[in-house]
């Protein structure tokens, strides 16, 4: 990033954490040339070229803007058009910044920002465990400690993938240690436990397996895993199972496309799906947004918010017997 804000951004990729720090850095440069920086962020697609012409007119008080457009991929057509006219000759006091999954869905989109000079941020998913393990010794140089090769080895074996958790793990080792973090570090922090995350409790509470995904969650909060991505983990585990559900049964290497999620994922949800019925899946979402809710700022003790949630949807899953 420059020290000045761009004026177009396009940040392409879908992993959550990496689009998040992208659109907050812009956000901040933003922020660091005009405190009163005002920030909106709007969804593609339910965005129209009247409130976009609206959201870009030039403020009669004037000040820095920052437009924030989710999920580029699913702009419609005029929005589109309107977009990459505005993206011709922009406005030098707005920053507009908008989030693409890097697909071929909008991919013209995409190539018309770019030509158009949009500084171009990548957010994609780390595939590699080359990747990954790199990504955990960035985070603990960003966060001013250093790490060896095989701690960052360690760290994914004990953590799991979830860049979200991967990165909370390793602001609790440099708020525990010296900076210094060795294998022997992370093994003693984590007492050989290996991928305890987020997803393991979701994936003990998806199948009604509540002993398990209680054990999980203690583990996890007792060695440092922040809470908020673990209810994150529980609303994606109820989503996933929903959608899979919703596209009925079908080879998972063919639903693939039409879901946009890898084909491993839908063979687990198909697996973790049976038992639910629809009106089961409604109660274990409205728990895990009560859950999402709490835990983002609504309760006091968030630990039991999570374990409340883990039993609520339990009973959601039984329910189906009494229905």
């Amino acid at each position: 990033m420059t020290t000045a804000p761009p004026v177009l951004c396009l940040v392409s990729g879908d992993e959550e954490l990496l689009v998040a720090r992208a659109v907050a850095d812009v956000t901040a440069l933003a922020r660091a040339s005009d405190p009163d920086t005002d920030v909106r962020e709007l969804e593609a697609n339910s965005l129209l070229p009247s409130e976009l012409d609206e959201v870009l007119s030039p403020s009669l008080f004037g000040g820095r803007r920052v437009l924030v457009v989710r999920n580029g991929q699913d702009a419609k057509k005029d929005l589109v058009a309107a977009l990459l006219r505005y993206a011709q000759e922009p406005d030098p006091e707005v920053s507009l910044v908008v989030t693409h999954a890097g697909g071929a869905k909008g991919k013209a989109f995409a190539e018309g920002l770019q030509a158009a000079g949009a500084k171009v941020l990548r957010a994609a998913k780390l595939t590699r465990p080359k990747d990954r393990a790199e990504f955990v010794r960035d985070e603990i140089r960003r966060l001013g400690g250093k790490s060896t090769e095989d701690a960052a080895e360690a760290l994914l074996s004990a953590v799991g993938n979830d860049l979200r958790e991967l990165a909370a793990a390793c602001s609790q080792l440099m708020a525990d240690t010296d900076g210094r973090v060795t294998a022997e570090t992370v093994n003693r922090y984590y007492r050989g436990r290996a991928e305890v995350s987020g997803f393991t409790v979701a994936d003990a509470a998806m199948v009604g397996d509540v002993p398990a995904a209680l054990e999980a969650l203690r583990w996890a909060l007792q060695v440092g895993v922040d809470p908020v991505p673990i209810a994150d983990a529980l609303a994606d585990g109820v989503r996933t199972v929903a959608r899979v559900a919703a596209a009925g049964r079908g080879n998972p290497y063919q639903l693939a496309s039409a879901l946009g999620m890898p084909a491993w994922k839908i063979e687990r949800a198909q697996r973790q799906g049976r038992g639910w019925t629809p009106e089961g899946l409604v109660d274990a979402m409205r728990a895990a947004a009560d859950c999402n809710a709490a835990v983002k700022g609504g309760s006091d003790d968030r630990g039991y918010a999570l374990e409340a949630a883990i039993f609520a949807m339990s009973a959601a899953r039984k329910a189906e017997g009494t229905r």
